[in-house]
């Protein structure tokens, strides 16, 4: 049996699907029973009939902090993709994403070494790639420097961590680090909301840019990788490194908008974290924008995903395309 945490998210969700429609055994955790409403509109951006396959899933309610849930939850698997994770840029929240992040994974090693699992995929980020020279493709090789980093990019290199040791100790791993993924569904949050963003026919634009990847090419590069022969290793999942105005250049005619033209300056976004700094305190609101996040955009970071098309002979999709099949799901 085959077990996916985080199965109600963007990438859980899009990972179930494509496991349960291949006929595989399949068990999920969930944390909030309301979220799997979610997978079952993911589900339905690819099948008329996504309440079957639904049925098919054997649904766990787990907290990944909670050993005793755990131990339910591992009972007859032999694969684990662990998807399931706190995001977060508001400092604020680190306790938070410690908990959810870094010790979670930890847990989920240990289930993993103590029932001698046979495979470990782990979803990391981009975040967790250090920066590279200038002219450079940041690569898996790149060393890690925690300058800049958001508190959520911390506790994901710590989770990455926990699942290096659980190598270690003999687990069959491999690491995935997904650009911003772009698919279908959870429009209000994460790469989301760059097609609420560019609904509205905003005319401005943050500066800088990073790697976006489709869902598709993560859940099939985490399915491969997972059935491959592969161990040990971690990959960069980018199909391309684009602007923030370039994706959302992308973006915007797809949905009938009008594209941003104006930069935001970074004399604006600085003013803009230290208010949005001094609102959290007087008001206790949640982070927006962040010095952290700020001064990540003063770099633009180039990614290269060589490595996972070597090993292999991967094919990322047509970018354009899928963002064209979101577009049409965020108007339908």
């Amino acid at each position: 049996m085959i077990l996916v945490t985080g199965g109600t998210g963007l990438i859980g969700s899009h990972l179930l699907f494509r496991l349960v429609k291949n006929g595989k055994n399949v068990k999920a955790s969930y944390r909030n029973k309301d979220r799997l409403q979610n997978v079952l509109k993911v589900f339905g951006y690819y099948t008329d009939n996504p309440s079957e396959l639904f049925k098919k899933i054997d649904w766990v309610q787990a907290d990944l902090v909670d050993i005793g849930s755990l131990e339910l939850l591992f009972d007859g698997v032999e694969y684990v993709y662990h998807c399931a994770a706190m995001i977060s840029f508001d400092p604020s929240d680190y306790p938070a994403l410690v908990k959810n992040n870094s010790v979670g994974t930890a847990n989920i090693v240990n289930q993993c070494l103590e029932r001698r699992i046979k495979k470990l995929c782990y979803v990391s980020s981009i975040a967790t790639i250090g920066p590279s020279a200038p002219g450079k493709e940041a690569n898996e090789e790149n060393e890690w420097n925690d300058t800049n980093i958001s508190v959520y990019g911390l506790t994901k290199q710590d989770a990455e961590l926990e699942v290096w040791r659980g190598s270690q100790e003999g687990l069959s791993v491999v690491i995935v680090n997904p650009g911003v993924v772009l698919g279908p569904g959870f429009w209000k949050s994460g790469s989301g909301s760059l097609f609420t963003y560019a609904s509205k026919g905003k005319k401005s634009f943050i500066p800088g840019g990073t790697g976006f990847v489709t869902i598709s090419d993560v859940a099939s590069s985490m399915v491969q990788l997972m059935e491959s022969k592969i161990e040990g290793e971690r990959f960069i999942l980018v199909n391309e490194n684009l602007t923030y105005q370039e994706i959302l250049q992308k973006i915007a005619p797809n949905l009938g908008s009008k594209a941003p033209i104006k930069r935001i300056p970074f004399w604006v976004l600085e003013c803009f974290w230290r208010l949005d700094w001094l609102r959290s305190k007087l008001f206790g609101k949640s982070r927006k924008l962040t010095k952290s996040v700020t001064k990540g955009l003063y770099k633009r970071e180039i990614y290269t995903s060589e490595k996972i098309i070597k090993a292999l002979g991967f094919k990322f999709e047509n970018l354009d395309s899928a963002i064209g099949f979101c577009c049409s799901k965020f108007k339908g």
